[in-house]
């Protein structure tokens, strides 16, 4: 027999996630529907974490991880301080169904990008999925046209809290340069997509196409088309549902190569590693404190220097990378073909992890850091 809950008005916002994150998920999701303010609670993240935390306390505090591997998205935990004999295990794989031909039958995803416990999924016959693997819930999202595998997409949200997609169709292919690049939203709530400009000043190369989401907000290393030898940092705002530039740290001029994007485990904040241009087996990892996404303007604070070269991995532009602040390291995927470790430290304790996987001759594409989250996706977006 379900037992009402009651939750006085007057108690500290803080006690209240506390209370909402040990009630079972499935109770939690009818209790937003009877307050705003709990379910303005339960849907910003932080009864989700609270909530995952309460409910598994024998793990040590640690980073969750989602990894792209032979097409199957696996959740893995990794406690740095205490990986046993340089191995972490996989806590469980998020099996994806097709939502919509055949229910029993698992999805082939080629490319996922996260934002607030959400992952937009493309799959390996160009189909567009959102999915959100705490919950299980998934919703197809229809073309406009045909999807090509040239294009490239975001999941944001504006300043209300609406979840938007963002596509990016390109008309012509790299290393030719794009005649057109078209932009299109799609909206949830008409369930429709709408063109929101055209460009052919710049351009973002395939292996720097997932971009990282801060704030609701998605950026990119993208290259002027005239000149692909020399990138930039591009921002995309789901509010304005606008692209904007935005300022790199100090002077730039000293840096020839910005290597790729990350985020932060504990505060999300966009960070980015660059070489310098005098000494090119230096790399500095730069973390943006601010950014104002309407204009651009940013503020950076170095947070570490590294050497490039004589690594278990390969610093090349797009390198897939998580920034852990509290123990000073980079965390990167294994290098294709060339090792059966899956993850590199990159610190001061430079160490390779291997993870107990089923088949060794897998390879990790990708690598994020994941926060469940409650959002519901047929309800909430």
């Amino acid at each position: 027999m379900n037992k009402k809950i009651n939750i006085p008005d007057n108690l500290p916002e803080d006690l209240v996630v506390e209370i909402l994150s040990r009630v079972p998920v499935v109770s939690l999701l009818r209790l937003g529907a009877t307050s705003k303010t709990w379910n303005v609670l339960i849907k910003d993240g932080r009864v989700a974490k609270k909530h995952y935390d309460n409910n598994a306390p024998r793990r040590p505090r640690h980073s969750l991880i989602i990894m792209l591997i032979a097409f199957r998205v696996y959740l893995v935990s990794v406690d740095l301080h205490q990986v046993y004999n340089n191995k972490v295990k996989i806590i469980s794989q998020f099996s994806l169904k097709d939502p919509v031909y055949n229910c029993l039958k698992e999805v082939d995803i080629r490319n996922i990008f996260h934002c607030d416990g959400l992952l937009l999924c493309t799959t390996k016959y160009n189909r567009l999925v959102v999915w959100n693997p705490c919950l299980g819930e998934t919703m197809l999202i229809k073309p406009s046209r045909f999807y090509e595998d040239s294009d490239i997409y975001a999941l944001g949200k504006s300043s209300c809290n609406k979840y938007k997609v963002l596509r990016i169709n390109h008309y012509g292919y790299y290393p030719s340069v794009p005649l057109l690049l078209e932009c299109e939203i799609y909206d949830f709530t008409s369930n429709s997509w709408r063109v929101v400009g055209k460009t052919s000043s710049w351009l973002i190369q395939e292996w720097k196409s997932c971009g990282m989401s801060v704030n609701g907000n998605t950026y990119w290393l993208a290259n002027p088309s005239k000149d692909t030898s020399r990138d930039f940092l591009l921002g995309f705002d789901f509010s304005t549902e606008r692209f904007t530039s935005v300022s790199l740290p100090g002077d730039h001029r000293m840096y020839d190569y910005l290597i790729a994007l990350s985020v932060t485990r504990e505060d999300q904040k966009l960070c980015m590693l660059a070489r310098r241009a005098r000494r090119p087996t230096i790399g500095d990892l730069w973390i943006a404190t601010k950014i104002d996404s309407s204009t651009g303007a940013a503020s950076w604070a170095k947070f570490l220097s590294l050497e490039l070269v004589g690594k278990p991995v390969s610093f090349v532009s797009g390198i897939n990378f998580l920034l852990d602040k509290k123990d000073n390291v980079l965390v990167c995927r294994g290098k294709p073909g060339a090792s059966t470790y899956f993850l590199h430290v990159v610190g001061e304790d430079n160490k390779c992890i291997q993870m107990d996987h089923h088949d060794p001759k897998s390879t990790c594409s990708l690598l994020v850091n994941y926060v469940p989250s409650l959002v519901q996706i047929n309800q909430s977006l």
